[in-house]
């Protein structure tokens, strides 16, 4: 009918999908917003946060053992361990040591600088004690803190060791590639002069069984010597033609009275 009037909006879109549309976008900056907070918080605490490091890690000592005794001094959120040389751990499984995994340095972030201060402080040189059967029980603590220093300066630091092992570890490889090729080429030039040996050989073999052991002669290409023009040597004349001094005038001066 004319006189009836359509409650639907000139472009198309119902009253119930804009609030859909206006929920979502609403839902999202609250997201964002909630996200925005998430990280200011963690740059504060980033900011807060100190690191300790340990030079020494006792034998025995891992990762969970340090975080139950460190943590009675205040609040832990990261530590790193670092694994000892391979070839060292190798050698010392040979010759019968401790076959477990040892460490050769360590890293611990605090949840606040001044815990991490104070434990420094409070620990380095000291024995770490504990239960007397420990293993640990004698050991002293080698821990300093470390001013300024944050925990992505030892990933940055972690990642640059590992490009530098990792591009030594490609230059041996290119270099024992390069040997391999050279022994190979030597060995297939080694395989090529045997043949030639082997076929010079049965060539001559052939040739005394049909009795004509006469060989062609070898042809060496002729030596050549060098001939260079030598000038005459000129006789030292000057010396016979140099007036010299008489034996009466010499005697007058050296022995004179």
């Amino acid at each position: 009918m004319q006189g009836e009037e359509s409650h639907e909006p000139a472009n198309g879109v119902s009253e119930e999908e804009s609030k859909e549309t206006v929920k979502k976008s609403q839902k999202a900056d609250r997201k964002k917003k909630k996200l925005k907070e998430k990280l200011l918080k963690e740059a504060t605490k980033a900011v807060n946060r100190g690191v300790c490091y340990l030079s020494r890690i006792p034998p025995h000592m891992d990762h969970v053992r340090l975080r139950q005794i460190l943590s009675q001094f205040g609040e832990i959120d990261r530590i790193y361990l670092a694994p000892e040389d391979p070839e060292a751990q190798v050698h010392r499984k040979k010759a019968g040591g401790f076959r477990g995994q040892l460490f050769s340095e360590g890293w611990v972030e605090f949840a606040k600088k001044s815990i991490a201060k104070r434990v420094a402080d409070m620990l380095n040189g000291e024995q770490i004690g504990g239960k007397k059967k420990s293993a640990i029980y004698y050991d002293i603590w080698n821990i300093k803190y470390l001013t300024k220093f944050k925990w992505d300066d030892l990933t940055d630091e972690i990642a640059y060791k590992s490009a530098i092992r990792e591009q030594k570890l490609n230059m041996v490889m290119s270099a024992a590639k390069r040997e391999k090729d050279f022994y190979l080429s030597k060995v297939e030039k080694s395989r090529a002069m045997t043949e030639i040996d082997e076929r010079m050989k049965k060539k001559r073999k052939i040739q005394e069984e049909s009795g004509s052991n006469a060989e062609p002669a070898q042809v060496f290409p002729p030596r050549v010597v060098r001939q260079f023009r030598q000038k005459t040597a000129i006789k030292n004349e000057v010396s016979q033609s140099k007036p010299g001094l008489s034996t009466d005038v010499l005697a007058s001066v050296f022995g004179g009275s």
